[in-house]
């Protein structure tokens, strides 16, 4: 019989360290790549601007200067462009060509420390309001420009949320495939408020925070109920379940303000490509009543 207790605690022994290290990897080890990836740059060579759009730079309030392409508006409305994390303004072309297509201004930014704009990275999106203010501030100085919306895809949506309640100017904003950006955020839906359920987010917040030195930012959804004149379109993809869900949540704290679209048969930001017609009558039925209609 001893030699069986004694295979049989040498497994329990190793089942425990295999338990053990699962653990590790899971709530500490991948937090700290994904944070040391969070701030590895983004930095890229970016393709000649659209027809009919200048390259032009932006210096942010911190003294970051932002690469971007602005096409000026024939309506007096323009947009501000922001692409998702890793990417550049180049990944939102065809969302630049459809808006000025439809006489649009829009103005295409490269967030900090993507692209060819300066500054360090957060691919979080941490600084992101920072970004959207001096767009923002350049649409405002312009003589042609009377109403600004926003679009933003993934972090460039979770962006523009977060940033409405600081820029009372964005008057209308599409997010697509927006959900959260840090442990406050993700924890507004209720699934995800368990201790187990968020540690692995946790543990990410405090590695890119010590890592960056970065606080983060302001959470959406005090964004969005601070924002009393914006208006939204929340769009997510019917694969992404955790994104319908998020809006949800988006749309109730916005109350009568926002509208919500869920893409079918559709991945992360792909409305467009997969439903080109569905896409541009929406987007731009939206930005045209939201912003137009006083004009």
């Amino acid at each position: 019989m001893k030699p069986k207790r004694s295979r049989l605690r040498r497994a329990l022994r190793w089942l425990l360290v295999l338990v053990v290290l699962a653990l590790f990897v899971m709530f500490f080890l991948l937090p700290i790549v994904f944070a040391v990836y969070a701030i590895v740059p983004a930095g890229d060579d970016v393709g000649a601007p659209p027809e009919g759009f200048d390259d032009i730079t932006l210096t942010t309030d911190d003294d970051v200067t932002l690469a971007a392409w602005f096409a000026a508006p024939q309506n007096g409305a323009a947009i501000v462009l922001v692409h998702g994390s890793g990417n550049s303004r180049d990944d939102v072309r065809a969302h630049a060509e459809l808006l000025a297509g439809h006489g649009f201004g829009v103005l295409a930014i490269d967030l900090r420390g993507h692209g060819e704009s300066g500054g360090d990275i957060n691919r979080l999106g941490w600084h992101g309001s920072r970004d959207v203010g001096a767009a923002v501030r350049y649409l405002e100085a312009r003589d042609d420009v009377n109403a600004i919306g926003g679009l933003g895809l993934s972090v460039g949506g979770e962006i523009l949320l977060g940033a409405v309640g600081e820029y009372p100017a964005l008057q209308a904003v599409v997010s697509e495939g927006a959900t959260s950006r840090w442990l406050d955020e993700f924890r507004a839906l209720e699934s995800h408020r368990s201790f187990i359920g968020s540690l692995q987010v946790r543990m990410l917040d405090i590695a890119v925070g010590l890592f960056s030195g970065d606080d983060p930012p302001t959470p959406m959804l005090d964004s969005i109920r601070a924002a009393e004149g914006t208006r939204l379109l929340l769009i997510s993809a019917e694969n992404e379940r955790d994104e319908a869900e998020f809006n949800e949540v988006f749309a109730e704290a916005a109350g009568p303000r926002a509208e919500t679209w869920v893409v079918p048969d559709s991945g992360h930001t792909q409305g467009l490509s997969d439903e080109p017609a569905e896409y541009e009558q929406r987007v731009i039925g939206f930005f045209e009543a939201a912003l137009l209609a006083a004009e």
